[in-house]
């Protein structure tokens, strides 16, 4: 078992009548003043100097970063980087002997990031050869989300470390508090009661020590079965190594969990033997395995198979390597691993240790080469620490995706609260790196999924929004039975249409079905000319981010191809072609196949946030996330159409259709907000007391 307990404790006189009547002489009345103002100066005066010794005390408390030293006690650390020596940690401890590659810094300078330190650069997904567009403050300023995760300004990437944590859910991220564009990373940290409303609190691991001097990356929480939280995270060294390191909360009563501790020994892994300096990242939230030791893997790679490394700790300070958990060649760098088991009888989510019968796992991967989250779903045997698809055909990097859009680095966590698994993804920019740069941010979060297995089709997983999306839900317009002709494009009246939840069901003429010739055409979303491209049996679907004109639109849509085999094949696509006049933003086409089950109808739900569509097919089977900027169709430009580009079939839509309001993010006060906050109070109290005085004399 591990060690339950392996960090530090969370631990009567001259008094003067006034004159009355029967006292009063010809003499001028004298009135004196009751020693009111003498009072008042005094508790004022106490007031200011117990709120100024309380905020000096605050301002001590929060400005540095705490560690623990090796008597186990706590104490101030300032935000300079400080030279830690390496303890040398080999077999007798279960790490390789690694040590010559991770020595401690000969100086402070921060090397280069990006493709030189071993990890892509987090850019925008534009060429640099496009030709810039006059972007004005209007339509930048429309772009920023209203109910998306997202940091007031600067860059945001992967998610890191979600949990819930003593009533509150806490969200960690990639951070540039420097600028928006990828560099200078560290965790930024939020809670939220409701996954939608969102408070921004202080940074929470900054990359002030050698180990993580080029950046604290990718990261993922564990809670212990005492309720201790423990924070493996990898950190990109003064020479470029990754290495994984350990923090956790300084203090484990508060459920904000603002202050955090590096252990003092880190790095406790460093890459093994075989494995490539840079190539070595995002250890995984920790499961118990059979023998009661704790297990993670880490993404890595050899030659190039992508790899799934295990290793087991009792302590999380020491680890034996056990293997590779999983490989698939050909397909490169795993980055930012995950593996969480699924339900194949019940409807709720399991906790990361959950394995047994009517339970399969799932491993996801973030391929570095081509940008996309993959996952497929198998078998994990605990002992031999061993995962098997259960179809190899659509293993990781050659199955099926997460998204068909841009969602990346994404991370689930088990909410123990509402029995449920939460999948987030990291949403990035496809505009021009210049554009973000005058917007000032760069990068959001896709709305928290809820994450089940297809029990339908047993090769899928089902995503779906929180429900707590949902409370933002106002204006309800319904449109019921709405028919289409071949070619038809119908606007749909909704209000301001920036800001949408559209649920849509549509049925084909079974005519035309019948009808349909069988057809050796190969139909792809991005190989196709998109939602203008006209066949028998589509494409159909909604136009959002429309303007009048149609001269800007985004299709999200449906195309049917008969196949040579007589079956039916639907795919479900977004179509960014014409989404902007704007000449230095991405214009892809997204999609890919959908399964559809006898008996269904075809559905899907599309989330409209300014700059950000979020699709869901079928139920949440297949999803695509497009990023898209008009220059047209904002404000109160921007419509909503349905449309049926097919030739030979009509196409009968339902449609429910919400405006949505926009979520509450708060800052958490910082030492300059509270300063401002005391002595307003101590402003504002004086002259409340003032008045009494006025009052009373």
């Amino acid at each position: 078992m591990a060690d339950t307990n392996p960090f530090l404790p969370v631990t009567s006189s001259g008094y003067t009548h006034l004159p009355d009547e029967s006292h009063q002489t010809n003499a001028p009345v004298i009135r004196r003043r009751r020693p009111f103002k003498e009072h008042l100066i005094v508790v004022i005066g106490l007031l200011a100097l117990g709120l100024f010794v309380a905020f000096i005390g605050y301002k001590a408390s929060s400005n540095g970063h705490v560690h623990d030293n090796e008597n186990g006690s706590f104490q101030a650390l300032s935000r300079e980087p400080q030279t830690n020596p390496l303890v040398s940690r080999g077999p007798t401890t279960g790490v390789s002997e690694k040590a010559n590659r991770v020595r401690g810094p000969k100086s402070s300078q921060h090397a280069s990031r990006g493709p030189a330190a071993g990890v892509s650069e987090k850019s925008n997904l534009v060429g640099n050869n496009l030709r810039s567009y006059p972007w004005d403050i209007s339509m930048l300023s429309w772009q920023r989300t209203s109910f998306h995760f997202q940091p007031e300004k600067n860059w945001m990437n992967d998610p890191n470390g979600p949990m819930f944590y003593k009533g509150w859910y806490h969200f960690f991220y990639q951070y540039n508090p420097k600028g928006a564009v990828w560099g200078n990373i560290v965790w930024g940290h939020a809670v939220s009661k409701d996954l939608i409303n969102w408070m921004h609190l202080p940074l929470a691991i900054v990359s002030d020590k050698w180990y993580d001097i080029n950046g604290v990356w990718t990261g993922s929480a564990t809670i212990l079965p005492d309720g201790q939280v423990i924070m493996l995270y990898t950190g990109c060294t003064n020479e470029s190594v990754q290495v994984q390191n350990l923090a956790y909360p300084a203090d484990a009563s508060d459920p904000l969990l603002i202050n955090w501790v590096k252990y003092s020994n880190n790095p406790v892994l460093v890459p093994p033997p075989g494995i490539n300096d840079k190539d070595f990242r995002d250890p995984t939230t920790a499961w118990l395995t059979a023998e009661g030791k704790w297990r993670i893997i880490i993404g890595s790679k050899m030659g190039r198979e992508g790899i799934a490394l295990v290793y087991d700790t009792n302590d999380f300070k020491t680890y034996e390597i056990e293997g590779i958990l999983h490989a698939v060649p050909g397909t490169g760098m795993w980055e930012c691993v995950d593996l969480f088991p699924v339900s194949t009888e019940e409807s709720n989510g399991l906790a990361t240790l959950a394995n047994g019968p009517g339970v399969k796992h799932v491993i996801k991967a973030s391929l570095d080469d081509d940008r996309n989250d993959y996952y497929a779903i198998g078998t994990y045997y605990d002992k031999n620490h061993t995962w098997v698809p259960n179809n190899p055909s659509i293993d990781i990097g050659i199955g099926i995706r997460y998204d068909y859009g841009i969602f990346y680095a994404a991370k689930t966590f088990y909410d123990q609260d509402k029995e449920r698994r939460i999948l987030w993804g990291w949403i990035g920019e496809s505009d021009s790196e210049a554009a973000d740069v005058k917007k000032g941010w760069a990068s959001l979060q896709s709305i928290p999924r809820t994450i089940l297995m297809d029990r339908k089709t047993g090769t899928n997983l089902i995503q779906w929004p929180v429900e707590e999306v949902e409370s933002l839900r106002v204006n309800n317009t319904d449109f019921d039975r709405v028919e289409m002709k071949a070619g038809e494009t119908i606007p749909l009246d909704v209000g301001l249409a920036t800001q949408l939840d559209i649920i849509a069901e549509f049925e084909i003429d079974k005519e035309a079905l019948d009808k349909a010739v069988e057809s050796n055409e190969t139909f792809s979303c991005e190989g196709s000319g998109g939602a203008a491209e006209r066949g028998a049996l589509g494409p159909f679907g909604v136009l959002v981010l429309a303007d009048e004109t149609l001269a800007e639109q985004t299709p999200v849509y449906f195309y049917i191809v008969k196949a040579k085999d007589g079956f039916f094949k639907t795919f479900f696509c977004t179509d960014k072609s014409r989404s902007s006049e704007a000449t230095d933003v991405n214009k892809q086409i997204y999609g890919s196949f959908v399964p559809v089950l006898e008996g269904e109808n075809l559905s899907m739900r599309i989330l409209v946030d300014h700059s950000i569509i979020e699709s869901f097919a079928q139920g949440g089977r297949s999803c695509i996330t497009a990023r898209t900027y008009p220059t047209k169709a904002i404000h109160e430009a921007a419509r909503v159409f349905l449309f049926n580009n097919a030739t030979n079939a009509s196409v009968t839509a339902s449609l429910k259709i919400w405006q949505m309001d926009s979520a509450d993010f708060q800052i958490y006060p910082n030492d300059a907000t509270r300063q401002l906050s005391v002595f307003t109070s101590i402003l504002i109290l004086a002259a409340y007391l003032s008045c009494i005085e006025k009052f009373i004399w």
